[in-house]
C-alpha cells in the first residue's frame, strides 16, 4: 500500500515530479499561504491539522502533478504519530488511486479552503510570521495586496514572501487534463 496504487490504472498517471517543486512544497514555500502554513506546521511540531493536511496533499498531487508517494514518503518522515496505513490510505484517497478515493476531479483550493477555514487567519499567521501584518482580505492570496499595502505590511513578494509556484486555475485544469488518462484502462 505504501508503494502500489490500489487502482492500478494509476500506473499510467503521467507524473512530472518537479524535485524543485517539491523542496519548496516541503519547506512551505509555494506562495499559497495556507499550504505553506502547514507545510510548515509539520516540520516545526510534527504534526499537521487534518483540513490542511488534505490540502497541502491535493496541492502537492493535483497542482503540482507530483507523485503522492513522495508526499506520502515526506509525511512519514515528519510526523511523530505517523500510521504507515493511515498515511498511505490518505495519500491515495486524496490521488484517487485508493479504494474509497476521492474524485479525480476534487481539487481543493488553498486559497478558498483558508477563506473558509481559517478566516481571522489565526492558524496562517502563526506559521507564516511574515504575513503578521498583511490584512486578511489579502491573507490567502498576497500577490493581490496593492504595492503600499505590501509595504506597509513589509512583505516584498518574491523576497520576504514567495510569489504563487503554478496559477491554481491553470494548474487544475492540466490536473483534470492530465487524470483523464486513467479513464482509458
Amino acid at each position: 500500500m505504501p508503494d502500489t496504487n490500489l487502482k492500478t490504472k494509476f500506473d499510467y498517471f503521467p507524473w512530472e515530479n518537479n524535485a524543485a517543486w517539491l523542496i519548496k512544497w516541503q519547506q512551505g514555500l509555494t506562495g499559497y499561504p495556507l499550504v505553506d502554513a502547514g507545510m510548515r506546521e509539520l516540520w516545526q511540531t510534527g504534526h499537521i491539522h487534518n483540513r490542511v493536511r488534505m490540502v497541502t496533499a491535493s496541492f502537492l498531487i493535483k497542482n503540482l502533478l507530483i507523485d503522492w508517494r513522495l508526499g506520502a514518503r515526506w509525511f512519514w518522515d515528519c510526523l511523530v504519530d505517523a500510521d504507515l496505513a493511515s498515511n498511505s490510505a490518505s495519500w491515495q484517497w486524496v490521488a484517487g488511486c485508493g479504494t474509497d478515493a476521492s474524485p479525480y476531479f476534487r481539487v481543493f483550493n488553498p486559497i478558498i479552503q483558508g477563506e473558509k477555514f481559517d478566516p481571522p487567519g489565526d492558524y496562517t499567521k502563526r506559521y507564516l510570521p511574515e504575513l503578521q501584518e498583511l490584512p486578511n482580505k489579502y491573507l490567502f492570496r498576497p500577490w493581490e495586496a496593492r504595492p503600499e499595502v505590501l509595504k506597509k505590511a513589509n512583505i516584498t513578494l518574491g523576497q520576504t514572501y514567495p510569489l504563487p509556484m503554478v496559477d491554481i486555475k491553470q494548474s487544475r485544469q492540466k490536473a483534470l487534463e492530465s487524470y483523464s488518462i486513467t479513464k482509458e484502462f
